[in-house]
């Protein structure tokens, strides 16, 4: 029942739907059974000292996580797929695995911002030196930086808040011509619509809170890797203990089974609203690479088959009181971090304070939204409402 259409091609959707399940090896039931136990017995002394049991000790692996791992894995194309606490865990892993003390590694200037502190804590900590480069830099001027420790490379497209497109395979093609592991925070596009390991990335990482979980109630990260990574990252996972409990799970591979159709209209909506608001006379840029207006609209359409919920926008100028005005008091854009949900969130945002290798000088206020599963036009409305209180408030159109 469970290996009748392994070797069939068939397409993303039915892979969501389908990949990591083994009905025949629980009763029939659809979806696998939550494994909850720490212990896992052995029949025999000669077993218990050969450890050649497929299942050895809970933080090791069990029915529930495989299920996933396997479904994760199918979908990018890996060799394999760990489970971690979150995704800032995920990332964490993924460097852990390849770099050494007295090492160096390249991360981009628009990396998601935790991911900016634990390079410049932990590594740091370990010796490991971490320069920033522009997101927009071309492969030639990726490799001059390359130098004889550098390690890894790290990369996210679009970037984090301000949806820089980078060229990825000709990043990564860089990248390993000199020795350096290609590591890439591909969370924004799921391997639904960006598959990073068939584009010359090493290792994926996605935070699995995000549209994997899809409902707002779960921690869940994971990192696939390509054949010559997989055994470090599994290997290094295993020594740090990085495992996730089996409701957290549950959790995402049930929401993993419907990503397919929630992303679809994540995007639509997104896509609506983002050109909506390229008309407002409140709004001065939209950060979308969707949009034809977006400077890496042209690598975003020629490397991406789709787009989230997931985008930004620079208002025109206009003071604290009319940003608190436009955000406070939403119907349905809530206040919040995180993004992936069933639900539309709304941050301000300022990357100014840190970015090191590139400026990011907004003419006016930055916003970042994300586009939930509600009526785009109940969305609609209540963004509208909300630039008329920053009129209001002082602020510009």
């Amino acid at each position: 029942m469970s290996d009748k259409n392994d070797n069939v091609k068939k397409g993303p959707g039915t892979t969501v739907v389908t990949s990591g399940r083994k009905p025949d090896e629980y009763f029939g039931f659809i979806n696998p059974p939550v494994y909850h136990g720490s212990t896992i017995l052995y029949p025999d002394v000669a077993t218990l000292k050969s450890r050649k049991q497929r299942y050895t000790y809970a933080r090791r692996g069990n029915p529930t996580a495989e299920a996933l791992e396997d479904a994760l894995s199918e979908l990018d194309g890996g060799a394999g797929t760990v489970l971690v606490p979150s995704g800032l865990a995920a990332i964490s892993l993924a460097f852990l695995s390849v770099v050494r003390a007295n090492g160096h590694v390249l991360v981009t200037d628009s990396a998601y911002e935790p991911t900016r502190h634990f390079c410049d804590t932990v590594l740091k900590q370990l010796g490991i030196e971490t320069t920033y480069f522009d997101p927009l830099i071309d492969g030639a001027s990726l490799k001059a930086l390359i130098r004889d420790n550098t390690q890894a490379v790290f990369l996210e497209a679009p970037g984090s808040q301000t949806f820089e497109m980078q060229d990825i395979p000709a990043l990564a093609a860089a990248a390993k011509s000199s020795g350096a592991t290609v590591i890439m925070d591909n969370t924004w596009a799921t391997p639904l619509f960006f598959r990073p390991l068939d584009h010359g990335v090493d290792i994926a990482v996605y935070a699995g809170t995000k549209y994997v979980g899809g409902h707002s109630d779960v921690m869940l990260g994971s990192v696939t890797a390509n054949e010559t990574l997989w055994r470090k990252v599994h290997n290094t996972w295993g020594s740090m203990g990085l495992a996730s409990g089996p409701d957290d799970i549950y959790l995402g591979q049930r929401g993993l089974r419907t990503m397919h159709v929630r992303l679809e209209r994540h995007m639509a909506s997104a896509l609506e609203i983002a050109r909506w608001l390229e008309t407002r006379p409140e709004v001065s840029r939209v950060l979308h690479p969707g949009l034809e207006s977006h400077p890496g609209h042209a690598i975003w359409k020629r490397d991406f088959s789709g787009s989230s919920g997931l985008f930004s926008i620079i208002m025109k100028p206009g003071p604290d009181e009319a940003v608190a005005a436009f955000l406070d008091d939403r119907a349905y854009f809530k206040l919040g971090y995180s993004w992936g949900g069933y639900e539309s969130l709304i941050i301000p945002f300022n990357c100014s304070k840190y970015r090191t290798a590139t400026t990011f000088e907004p003419e006016g206020p930055a916003i970042r939204l994300h586009a939930g599963l509600e009526d785009v036009a109940d969305l609609k409305a209540d963004l509208e409402a909300g630039l008329e209180r920053w009129r209001e408030a002082g602020g510009g159109a």
